[in-house]
């Protein structure tokens, strides 16, 4: 059984609750750092434990940390972002909804080592039922003094706010957060400056995704060398994964980074294997944004090593036969699965969710979603594969934000490793299936 932190007490009655959360050790890691420690060995702690960001991109949070400017007289601000919209992704969700004081806790020890006063929890729209939980959380802490005035008579003051956003996937990039959270359109900003420097209100302010934030409680309790020493490598820790697909066990599972992607996949502690004893055949290991792996690149990398759940093997080898972990979101199918339907799925996802402030994006997510729409109802042509690629191309790494790549990267990937399934859709057009999929889901008559 893997070892578990964030986790640990998810399933225990109550546990929604302060005092049940507190019986359980709750808000002993504030107290610690309001008490104990100074900010700057709260951020060497974190440095320490080599714990990165939880949201996708897996940058050192410690280091993240340290850049936070520190202008005399200009307030800095914490702001969590827990808007989780990638597809294939629903871990914040679950720790939110079951243990929503960790994250509380996480928010005001993040905002001590800060020196921030005041933070922001961001969450999307369709979570709104999560924000009520979070809002009673918030009611709770401040009736029992952690938070608002001199908090454990520490002489530390925090305010904290849940702010609920309008469903939009473009306000899981940080900047464009911060603009929807000043009451903006939620556009990306041009970087730099970056939000340490001029983030919200054009003040220095850390944003920091709900799994990261939740970390720093077990990393103070812990110590930052014991966390460390779980995990494998640079990736240290553990890990919440959102499995879903055709698995017999779909969930939210906390791993120890480095365990070996077949045993998650096919063990009965985890994802149980392949559902109706099907074959697999691709995985998305990090959500809708992340390269599509076939069943032999995701379970062993092109060295013949086995994969590993870590933000190294995953990567193994580029693109060409690697991936990323991102946020986690693990996408498994199975032999029946259509990877050129799955692929015009989350193209029409990006084309609909692009904010239209980069051209690339703009023009070249819709394009890409038309040209697939093609291969589905049987009207695409040969050389619309190499369109697609060519497409791809042009909005990989020319936007503001990683919407573009986020879009380029599933269709890259899919033709790099699922070629013939395009020709197949080209020799075969318009199969009854995937003719009659595409208007029942568009609610159209057939023509």
């Amino acid at each position: 059984m893997g070892r578990k932190i964030l986790l640990d007490h998810d399933n225990i009655p109550g546990i929604q609750s302060l005092n049940v959360y507190r019986e359980k050790g709750g808000y002993r890691a504030l107290e610690k750092v309001l008490k104990t420690m100074t900010p700057e060995q709260i951020v060497e702690e974190v440095k320490t434990s080599g714990l990165r960001g939880r949201g996708g991109a897996g940058f050192p949070t410690g280091m993240k940390w340290s850049f936070l400017a520190k202008p005399e007289g200009v307030p800095r601000y914490l702001v969590c972002n827990a808007d989780e919209s990638e597809p294939g992704t629903f871990k914040d969700r679950y720790l939110m909804e079951r243990i929503p004081h960790l994250l509380i806790e996480g928010m005001v020890a993040s905002a001590f080592a800060l020196g921030a006063r005041t933070s922001y929890i961001y969450i999307r729209g369709e979570y709104f039922y999560i924000a009520q939980i979070l809002e009673k959380a918030l009611e709770e802490a401040y009736e029992a003094g952690l938070l608002g005035k001199n908090i454990f008579n520490s002489g530390f003051d925090h305010d904290c706010y849940v702010q609920v956003g309008a469903g939009a996937y473009i306000c899981g990039e940080e900047t464009a957060l911060l603009e929807s959270l000043e009451g903006k359109r939620g556009n990306p900003r041009i970087k730099p400056p970056f939000p340490a420097v001029a983030g919200l209100y054009g003040c220095p302010t850390v944003v920091n995704n709900v799994e990261t934030i939740a970390a720093v409680v077990p990393i103070i309790n812990m110590g930052g060398a014991a966390y460390a020493a779980i995990g494998i490598g640079r990736s240290t820790g553990t890990k919440l994964i959102s499995a879903s697909g055709h698995i017999n066990k779909p969930g939210v599972y906390e791993i120890e980074l480095g365990l070996p992607v077949e045993e998650f996949i096919f063990s009965d502690e985890y994802c149980g294997g392949i559902r109706n004893g099907k074959k697999m055949k691709a995985v998305v290991a990090g959500g809708s944004s992340v390269p599509v792996l076939p069943t032999d690149l995701i379970l062993k990398t092109a060295a013949g090593e086995p994969r590993l759940m870590s933000y190294e093997s995953l990567a193994d080898g580029g693109f060409a036969t690697g991936t990323m972990l991102g946020s986690g979101g693990f996408i498994v199918m199975d032999e029946d699965t259509s990877i050129v339907k799955n692929l015009w799925t989350f193209s029409r996802f990006y084309h609909h969710e692009s904010c239209g402030q980069c051209s690339p994006c703009r023009e070249g997510t819709g394009w890409m979603e038309k040209i697939l729409h093609n291969f589905i109802v049987g009207h695409a042509k040969m050389k619309d594969i190499d369109l697609l690629w060519d497409i791809q191309k042009n909005i990989e790494g020319k936007t503001i934000c990683p919407l573009g790549d986020a879009a380029a990267w599933p269709v890259a990937s899919a033709i790099r490793h699922f070629r013939k399934e395009f020709e197949e859709y080209v020799n075969n057009p318009g199969s009854i299936r995937d003719v009659k999929h595409y208007y029942r889901i568009n609610n159209l008559a057939e023509a």
